[in-house]
């Protein structure tokens, strides 16, 4: 594993703020190329096999893409030790991960081969990204760039040796895997023609429902057709995907339009900070809150005028009360929807296994585990489910229906249950004194949860954070600082 800040011949770093990545990283067209790359990955049946099975993409788009700009943030980070951390996680991530796909094939997402598949499609959509958009890469940029995802794969696998060595026969091994492996899997259809046309609003604009339903209207038919489009020709012809009319066009003026952004000042667009202000719930106690709010505001008014003008159906109900829409009665939320917004964490309408894995693993990155702690905390979900297995699937399939949920909800509260909140409980105390307090207990929410909690001095129990916990996750109660986390898209 690299252990160091490696450079090319003439000296330029292959990581940090000098690199090629660092130059891409707020770059607009990026956002093009990562959907790009995303299906290219998505399209090779290890992979897609495992996202049908363990991702959360579905019903979690905007917190899957947030997790996976951070992740390569730190993986192309100047600071070995930040690298080789977050390579560390990842692998024992991918290491939870094999099954078997509809039609009998193995998956394992430790597979050297996929891996360096997935990182070839980084590269090669940063390369299409330039050419698309009238700025090709001259040949020294590329190589360079290569080396940076070269080492990229070496930080995960120990070497790069799945990739080849120089860009010449890259492109043919390029060439080969779309010509002969890639396939028009379940999860590049997802992508491609539910995942735009239903995609759920950033937590941002959550409270104005008709205006993101028509923007989604007008927006997502084309992205996925400048997807499409994009998309190298001969996978096209061998996964059948209908070109729309003007498609090319139409993407090569959005790859321009969006390459414009050269000519914006140094540090006016902010990728990061653009994620983690679309991930804010309107009524987050976080300093960017006030902005959030106004915005909302001026949305709720534009989207009221919009319902006068624009009927769409039954999204174009009155706007809620984002508090308000999740109570049932006394503050408490509906079975189904607790189901839905928290449980059903892959969004294929039943929780099973992958579904709590998710949940860990969510709660592993936001407050960053280690690998000991990371353990533990798996290892509870593990035996949550287990015992909602043995309790709650009465016919026996091997996964618990939202009606099974419903008809057994006190169940959910368990010892198993408990085993995990105690591992937070302890993932927070971090100076061991049993108590949690004032400081650690705002750091846990600020971390994990991107919250502001205004504490009283003094100290938190084990007991009284277990009891919230526990009362979250059996659904409960709502308008919890748990909400965040795992129940906003």
């Amino acid at each position: 594993m690299t252990t160091g800040t490696t450079t090319t011949g003439d000296e330029t770093p292959l990581f940090g703020p000098e690199s090629q990545f660092s130059a891409f990283f707020d770059d607009p067209r990026w956002a093009l190329a990562m959907i790009r790359a995303i299906v290219l990955e998505a399209a090779h049946p290890q992979i897609g096999a495992a996202l049908a099975d363990n991702s959360t993409f579905v019903a979690h788009p905007w917190r899957r893409l947030r997790n996976t700009f951070l992740s390569m943030r730190r993986m192309f980070d100047a600071d070995p030790a930040v690298r080789e951390r977050e390579a560390s996680r990842l692998n024992r991530l991918h290491a939870r991960m094999s099954g078997s796909d509809s039609r009998g094939r193995g998956y394992d997402a430790m597979d050297r081969a996929t891996r360096a598949w997935v990182v070839a499609t980084l590269f090669e959509s940063a390369v299409t990204m330039c050419r698309l958009s009238g700025q090709p890469l001259d040949q020294d940029t590329m190589e360079r760039m290569y080396a940076e995802y070269r080492q990229f794969l070496a930080a995960l696998d120990g070497d790069a040796g799945e990739l080849p060595e120089n860009l010449t026969d890259f492109w043919r091994y390029f060439d080969r895997v779309v010509e002969e492996e890639l396939e028009n899997t379940e999860a590049a259809r997802v992508i491609l023609y539910r995942l735009f046309d239903h995609l759920p609003a950033p937590a941002l604009l959550a409270g104005a429902p008709t205006l993101w339903a028509a923007g989604r209207a007008v927006v997502g038919p084309l992205l996925g057709a400048i997807t499409v489009a994009s998309l190298p020709e001969p996978y096209r012809r061998r996964a059948g995907l209908p070109e729309m009319p003007g498609a090319p066009t139409l993407m090569q003026g959005a790859y321009l339009a969006a390459g414009l952004s050269r000519f914006l000042p140094e540090g006016w667009i902010n990728a990061e900070a653009i994620i983690e202000t679309l991930s804010l719930s309107p009524d987050s106690d976080d300093p960017r809150a006030r902005t959030v709010s106004a915005l909302r505001a001026r949305m709720k008014r534009a989207s009221a005028l919009l319902r006068l003008l624009t009927p769409l159906g039954e999204e174009t109900g009155p706007d809620p009360d984002p508090a308000a829409s999740r109570t049932t009665g006394e503050g408490r939320r509906s079975a189904e929807e607790f189901f839905r917004q928290v449980l059903d964490q892959t969004g294929d309408g039943h929780l099973d296994w992958p579904d709590l894995a998710a949940m860990a693993r969510e709660l592993a990155t936001r407050l960053d585990l280690d690998e000991a702690q990371e353990t533990r905390l798996y290892d509870a979900f593990a035996a949550w489910w287990r015992e909602l297995q043995s309790t709650l699937d009465t016919d026996g399939d091997g996964r618990v229906s939202a009606g099974e949920y419903a008809a057994a909800v006190p169940s959910l509260a368990g010892p198993a249950l408990i085993r995990v909140a105690e591992v937070l409980f302890d993932a927070t105390d971090k100076d061991g004194s049993g108590t949690i307090d004032a400081d650690e207990h705002r750091t846990l929410f600020r971390t994990a949860f991107h919250r502001d909690l205004t504490t009283t001095d003094g100290t938190y129990g084990r007991s009284a954070f277990v009891g919230d916990f526990l009362s979250f996750m059996a659904g409960h109660r709502t308008n919890t600082p748990y909400d965040p986390l795992l129940a906003d898209a």
